[in-house]
Parts: structure tokens; C-alpha cells; sequence
């Protein structure tokens, strides 16, 4: 899975391409706790995200939760792979999807 990272401002986008699972979650997570300091919105972008596991959706969660505290989170641009999971999950009621 690639990561890509945007910073403007207290804004952060993170644009996932491939597929998040146990293999790429603790990376994605390590380089969200390394990020998210004085952030106020943190952003995914999903397009080209094409799969999503459980412990992908614990990784979501636990940036939901930091969010949560110092501002908001959003998911933009899910497909309907991973907005399927989501539906499947309860995360489509937790999570901010535009």
C-alpha cells in the first residue's frame, strides 16, 4: 500500500492506494501517530483504496477517536468496496463520509 501525505496548515490529507490489511495497518498507523499533533482535521482520501480488513478499521477508529478530541475527521472519495465494509461494519455511522 502507498501513503501519501498533505499537509496545509493544521489540514491533513492521507491518500491510501492498494490494500490496507494486517500487513499495511501498523505502518499506516505508525506514520498517523507520527502526524497528527496539532492537527484539526485530518482527511482520507479513499479512491484508490481497494480493500480494507478489520485491522484497517482499527486504525480508522483510533484516528476517529484522536479527531475526536482536537478536531474532525473525514473520509472523501470511498468507493463502494470499502463503503460496503464500512455499511457492513456500523463504521458508515461512526465515520464523517462525503
Amino acid at each position: 500500500m502507498e501513503i501519501q501525505k498533505i499537509l496545509n496548515g493544521t489540514t491533513l490529507t492521507v491518500e491510501l492506494d492498494g490494500r490496507l490489511d494486517t500487513t499495511t495497518a501498523p505502518k499506516l498507523e505508525e506514520e498517523l501517530m507520527s502526524s497528527v499533533d496539532g492537527l484539526t482535521c485530518l482527511v482520507f482520501d479513499l479512491e484508490k483504496l481497494e480493500y480494507i480488513s478489520s485491522a484497517g478499521l482499527r486504525v480508522f477508529l483510533a484516528m476517529q477517536q484522536i479527531m475526536n478530541k482536537q478536531g474532525e475527521m473525514i473520509c472523501k472519495n470511498v468507493n463502494e468496496t470499502v463503503m460496503d465494509v464500512f455499511d457492513v461494519t456500523g463504521f458508515s455511522d461512526v465515520l464523517t463520509i462525503e
